[in-house]
């Protein structure tokens, strides 16, 4: 029986989303879902609800919840990964709290800031072990990355030898979005994305042939007369000629434009939802107390597939039949020929039975490129910290981080990063 291993099966939605979707793909029955969660009673609560989904959808698949995670791994022909290292208490409110008495506000500190640095720090550890597991029990497994900071530890997995391809929710759904925003229609609709996570630019957008840029940007400039949700994401459009991925709450983080003590009033002009995330967090964890019953309980629970990457991937790979997904992949070899060929690409690749090809995208324009290497400078420096233990690295990647350099002196920047290396404890390693 050949066997999925979800890492992180405590996130009972997105398993019931990823999951659900591979229950409900013909090529994938008779697979083994392998759970593994740090948390045993969220992993019960997930082997629960998925034994629910399955009997109630006729799947047959077979649902195994472990509580050792070399067994989960074990023969693995895939791993899904969706961990959280610290989770919001005390992690995410370390993240936010620390840098606040500094004034440096952040939005989500996912993926880069200096709450994306410590993010990557206190969880590229763990993603070491898991190589380590995967290349004594499954050394063949795809490993599908879904956790954030996607870049660095997808580059992280890609350097202990381990099949990795990072996975992102907002490439597949970009164009999409952008055009129902601007009350435009949607059919016949070919686009091309290349980049960055979370910083790749939708570099063209046509309809029957015809380039929708130019009405695009009209109607972006109208609405920004208005308050909405993606105002920072137009502002870039407009300043730098290309729509980004990735929403406005995380953009308006990764460049030094936005968030800036100096000008407050950029905030409201631009909408900007200040510690969004510790919000979501506190949201969800009501919520799920609200939800936990229903999905657990539920024995005619219902699924429909998602747009999620994971179960096409593998259906793909299962049946050789090619799909064309956004994957994050190493950009050696020049895919995007100006940027660094040590970093972590997004771009479009080919998905069949021999596994991941991603596409050759060459040049992106100069500017998109800029912005790209601002984000890539801090990636780059964060694994050497993480790789060397050494703070100094810590330190420089912080430096060189686009929304920190803007608003602190390098004083205080090795001082925040001495005050969060304290906080965090032993969620971190010892740095010399």
């Amino acid at each position: 029986m050949s066997k999925i291993t979800f890492l992180g099966a405590g996130s009972t939605v997105f398993a019931k989303n990823v999951l659900g979707d591979c229950m409900k793909t013909e090529a994938l029955q008779s697979f083994e879902f392998a759970l593994f969660d740090i948390d045993h009673e969220r992993l019960k609560d997930s082997e629960m609800m998925l034994n629910n989904l399955r009997n109630s959808m006729n799947a047959n698949v077979r649902i195994t919840a472990y509580h050792d995670r070399k067994e989960a791994l074990r023969g693995a022909k895939y791993v899904i990964n969706a961990i959280q290292v610290g989770g919001y208490d005390p992690c995410t409110i370390t993240d936010f709290e620390i840098p606040k008495k500094y004034g440096l506000r952040q939005t989500i500190a996912d993926t880069l800031g200096i709450g994306g640095i410590f993010r990557n720090l206190r969880t590229i550890p763990v993603m070491q072990e898991f190589a380590r597991d995967i290349k004594e029990v499954c050394p063949d497994a795809w490993f599908l990355n879904y956790t954030n900071p996607m870049a660095v530890l997808t580059s992280i997995m890609l350097k202990e030898g381990i099949k990795t391809v990072g996975l992102c929710h907002s490439v597949q759904v970009c164009a999409d979005h952008l055009l129902e925003s601007l009350e435009m229609p949607k059919d016949n609709v070919q686009w091309k994305i290349a980049g960055i996570n979370h910083m790749a630019w939708l570099l063209e957008i046509t309809r029957n042939g015809e380039d929708l840029y130019p009405e695009i940007k009209k109607r972006a400039k109208e609405k920004q007369k208005e308050k909405h949700n993606d105002m920072v994401r137009f502002e870039l459009m407009d300043k730098f000629g290309y729509y980004v991925t990735e929403s406005s709450e995380h953009n308006a983080e990764y460049h030094p434009y936005f968030i800036k003590s100096q000008y407050p009033e950029l905030i409201d002009k631009y909408n900007i939802p200040l510690d969004e995330y510790p919000r979501r967090c506190v949201n969800q964890i009501e919520g799920w107390k609200k939800m936990r019953d229903d999905l657990i309980n539920d024995q005619n629970l219902t699924h429909e597939r998602t747009h999620e990457y994971g179960s096409y991937i593998i259906e793909a790979m299962e049946t050789n039949k090619p799909i064309k997904i956004g994957g994050n992949v190493s950009n050696k070899g020049g895919l995007i020929s100006n940027l660094p060929e040590n970093a972590v690409v997004e771009v479009p690749c080919l998905v069949e039975a021999s596994g991941i090809t991603p596409t050759y995208v060459g040049d992106l324009p100069v500017q998109l490129a800029a912005l790209n290497r601002t984000n890539i400078n801090t990636q780059l420096v964060t694994i050497e910290a993480a790789l060397t233990k050494k703070k100094e690295k810590i330190y420089q990647a912080a430096m060189l981080d686009p929304h920190t350099s803007a608003e602190l002196s390098l004083d205080d920047i090795i001082s925040l990063c001495d005050d969060l290396i304290e906080a965090h404890g032993d969620w971190l390693p010892a740095y010399s």
